[in-house]
């Protein structure tokens, strides 16, 4: 029964995930965990407490109407009573219906609380929406200025920079208004000088943006690294981590999410932005009492803030909903779906509003393509599944395996030199290559982009014939040596790719993985696009083509392969099928796509899951010890609760507390020789017979008030937990009646029942501890960590990995 500093009631305590943000480091220790909270808090006008004994003349009141400061919260890193705060929300609920009868003021009231929820959902969508649009902004000016400046106003992008000059079409990206470094201190912007130039302020700028984000990352919020992704599942299956979702986390990923997707890192920004919308649902919640008061209704509104997070992050927004109930939420019912749609509609309205790209479109790399596929493509279609799948198995291993290395080794004390090694290396690997040294996200949007009679790209270096084009649709063509040339730089890409983005995941700076996984794919998707294309347009008359591709015929589009094979790689990396496909063919707007995109997804997932079954954000769940049961998993041992319950066999027997026979001093002695989060009640020592179930923190806190505030408590009083107080000498002290903290109602199981069930029992109810009883006597207890080291040791894991307090 480690679970420790576990409270329960209504009252929010005044450490709330804004206040407690001052962390020493990243890491999560959770055996730092304080047992024993100090007790300095204000308890003044307080008295729920009486000793009714014989010689008692004071009332007694309801615990649950004037409840004690402290009592009912929880200690950070701890794991929320998912039963008793619904059964808490109902009885909220009950109370404001009934009152509503009662006067107009009353029946105001009811509706403004039904409404707080869709009020809390619009604001978390406008806010989270317009955080993106600023991240957009910003990141797409930063990245531009490691190649130069824009004279007409700096704080204009290459792009922006170019749109009111008279270039021609061609030479779109070589306006005067936009001079590269070179221009700018040399005057002219060719010859070797020029390139060296250009590259050093390239590195320069580089390490400049990444550092100055890790800097800020370790000095103000250390929970503002990595994507956030398995802090979030941890946190929405109940998991409490103080200042993971507060202001200063927000304030500083916002800032340094820019800083490292400017900086050219291997990494994207769609991970972080739900991170970021789950900072903004969780400050807001604060304005509402329904939701800053139950930790399971924020739980709620923080499944939606995820799917308004994926949302402004693909311009999916029914994507995002399925994203936050596929990947990320634990209690996902079907009020929260409806709200998760309202606030990702909002959330993706306002970027709209915004435009970031000045395209109308919510992404940088949104595309439309025209031509059919034919079914004989799916096998090259499968292909691409197969090589997500093998991708998303060896980057996870390579992946985890290397931030293991980072954690138990002396690397991990050293993370400003990690990030500047990193960045020096992708830097100065990148610049030499076009298709590096772009940001992904462009990288993408020229492998989706189908090459039309305008496109200048080396990709679309084609050689034409005219005479076969039919209306707007170009024909297949023979590669030219543009063509040849982009090839070999995406391989090259590609292997860089691969391999950089492994040690960039994971470091301590806000790191997404969505975007790496889908350029790995969109380069071997287009890759091979090109490759079947080629095959089909000088081998027309095989077999394969003959039906379908005639010559002069617009038969494949290689910005379709990379899409799938984007689409692959992702699957291949986060397990995700349904919400891929939606989010994939909503970046498209291309209904026909479907079955390719689901064909290679499932692919891609069957293939990873043969070599191993865990996702990332899983791996890391597992790899940081986060107290996470996983729904997914099917439990298929034979074991009971008496194999897993404590005490053991050779333990010392469980501690309990009697209902009427204690005195304070016999429990304060409990208290301070154990570290338990709660005792069981029991009638007598001799019988077993349970009674119930007292929290630690409560008879704390009751006790230390009782002291102060009631006359008459000394350490022999008597401590009962019936509703009658047992008979004694008149000459007794005052008794201390603490009924109104027990719980009456703990989950029980026999000894006999199958874990399997047990398991079931904690992931659907949330459960903390279950007590096991024999015949109705109480034999030992399961907590929650009982069954997740049974849960690894089963798996032949170290049980000592789950670092749960």
């Amino acid at each position: 029964m480690d679970q420790k500093g576990y409270r329960r009631g209504s009252f929010q305590s005044s450490t709330s995930d804004e206040d407690m943000l001052e962390i020493a480091g990243a890491s999560l220790d959770f055996s730092m965990a304080d047992d024993d909270p100090p007790l300095d808090r204000e308890m003044g006008g307080f008295s729920s407490y009486n000793g009714g004994g014989m010689n008692g003349t004071s009332t007694m009141m309801d615990f649950l109407e004037e409840p004690l400061p402290g009592v009912g919260t929880y200690e950070d890193f701890n794991t929320i009573d998912w039963v008793r705060e619904k059964s808490r929300d109902r009885d909220r609920h009950r109370e404001i219906t009934s009152r509503s009868k009662e006067s107009t003021w009353a029946l105001i009231h009811s509706v403004s609380d039904a409404f707080s929820g869709w009020l809390l959902m619009l604001l978390i969508g406008l806010l989270a929406g317009s955080l993106a649009g600023l991240i957009d902004i910003s990141a797409h000016w930063m990245t531009d200025l490691k190649e130069g400046v824009c004279l007409a106003g700096f704080w204009f992008n290459h792009e922006h920079c170019c749109w009111k000059s008279n270039t021609t079409f061609t030479d779109r990206d070589k306006c005067p208004e936009w001079e590269s470094w070179s221009q700018l201190i040399l005057g002219h912007g060719e010859g070797a000088f020029a390139y060296i130039l250009n590259y050093f302020m390239y590195v320069i700028w580089a390490l400049l943006f990444s550092l100055l984000a890790v800097l800020l990352v370790k000095g103000f919020a250390p929970y503002a690294c990595g994507s956030g992704i398995p802090e979030i599942k941890t946190i929405l299956s109940g998991f409490i981590i103080r200042g993971y979702l507060g202001k200063w986390t927000l304030i500083i990923k916002t800032i340094t999410l820019v800083l490292a997707v400017s900086s050219g890192l291997s990494l994207g920004k769609e991970g972080p932005l739900v991170h970021v919308a789950c900072c903004c649902g969780n400050i807001l919640c604060h304005l509402f009492t329904k939701y800053r008061k139950n930790e399971a209704k924020r739980r709620e509104v923080l499944s939606a803030a995820a799917a308004a997070g994926v949302s402004v992050a693909f311009g999916a927004p029914i994507g995002g909903v399925l994203f936050s109930l596929e990947e990320v939420s634990y209690y996902f019912p079907l009020k929260t779906l409806w709200r998760s749609f309202f606030a990702a509609l909002v959330a993706a309205f306002t970027l709209r509003s915004i435009n970031p790209f000045g395209n109308s479109r919510l992404v940088l790399f949104y595309v439309e393509f025209h031509m059919p596929w034919h079914l004989l493509e799916l096998v090259p279609f499968i292909l691409l599944g197969i090589f997500g799948g093998l991708w998303g198995a060896f980057f996870i291993r390579s992946n985890i395996a290397w931030c293991r290395r980072r954690k138990t080794t002396k690397l991990g004390k050293y993370p400003v030199l990690e990030v500047f090694v990193v960045t020096a290396i992708t830097a100065i690997l990148a610049f030499p290559n076009e298709y590096t040294r772009m940001s992904t996200s462009e990288l993408i949007s020229e492998l989706f982009n189908d090459c039309g009679i305008l496109d200048s790209s080396k990709l679309c270096e084609y050689v034409n014939d005219f005479n076969s084009t039919k209306g707007d649709d170009l024909p297949d063509r023979a590669a030219g040596p543009g063509v040849y040339t982009a090839m070999w730089q995406l391989a090259l890409a590609l292997v860089m790719k691969v391999f950089i983005t492994i040690f960039t995941f994971g470091m301590k700076v806000p790191s997404g993985l969505f975007i790496p996984s889908m350029a790995v794919g969109a380069i071997a998707g287009r890759l091979l696009g090109v490759a079947v294309e080629q095959l089909a347009y000088y081998h027309h008359d095989w077999a394969i083509f003959s039906g379908w591709c005639s010559q002069g015929a617009d038969c494949i589009t290689p910005g379709l392969y990379a899409m799938v094979g984007a689409a692959a790689c992702l699957g291949g990396v986060t397990r995700m099928t349904v919400s891929l496909v939606v989010i994939m063919f909503e970046l498209t707007g291309g209904l026909e796509y479907i079955v390719p995109l689901m064909a290679a997804a499932m692919t891609s997932k069957w293939v990873a899951d043969a070599i191993g079954r865990e996702g990332i954000y899983d791996a890391h769940i597992r790899l940081n010890g986060y107290p996470f049961l996983e729904a997914k998993e099917e439990f298929s041992h034979k074991t009971l609760a008496m194999d897993v319950m404590r005490p053991r066999r050779n333990d010392p027997p469980l501690t309990v507390i009697t209902q009427d026979s204690m005195t304070v001093e016999d429990v304060e002695t409990i208290i301070n020789e154990t570290t338990y989060s709660g005792y069981p009640v029991v009638v007598s020592r001799e019988s077993q017979r349970l009674v119930g179930f007292v929290l630690r923190r409560d008879l704390i806190i009751s006790i230390e008030n009782a002291r102060k505030k009631q006359d008459g408590i000394v350490s022999t009083s008597v401590i009962y937990f019936t509703d009658h107080s047992p008979p004694l000498p008149p000459s007794s002290p005052s008794m201390l009646k603490l009924r109104s903290i027990l719980d009456l109602s703990p989950f029980t199981v026999t000894d006999q029942t199958p874990m399997e069930i047990v398991v079931d029992i904690f992931r659907k109810l949330g459960l903390r501890q279950c007590l096991v009883t024999h015949n109705g006597k109480l034999l030992g207890i399961i907590t929650k960590k009982d069954v997740l080291k049974h849960i690894a040791q089963l798996a032949n894991q170290d049980p000592d990995s789950i670092l749960f307090n």
